[in-house]
């Protein structure tokens, strides 16, 4: 896998979470924190919580999701 770590990816281990650690916080689910960290889109309500459980702001999306 020749792709560079995510920016959720390294946030969330910057914070020592796992992803099932995450997804709790987030209230979403673990294969979601997965997918979003492999590239794949997800929805705003969904990148919303993630930023609210990583005490980003809103307006921090860009520094958490491309």
């Amino acid at each position: 896998m020749g792709k560079a770590k995510s920016r959720l990816h390294q946030i969330r281990e910057s914070l020592l979470l796992s992803k099932s650690e995450l997804a709790r916080k987030a209230n979403v689910s673990p294969i979601t924190i997965a997918r979003i960290e492999a590239g794949k889109p997800c929805r705003m309500e969904t990148q919303r919580k993630i930023l609210k459980a990583l005490g980003f702001e809103l307006s921090e999306r860009d520094k958490v999701f491309d």
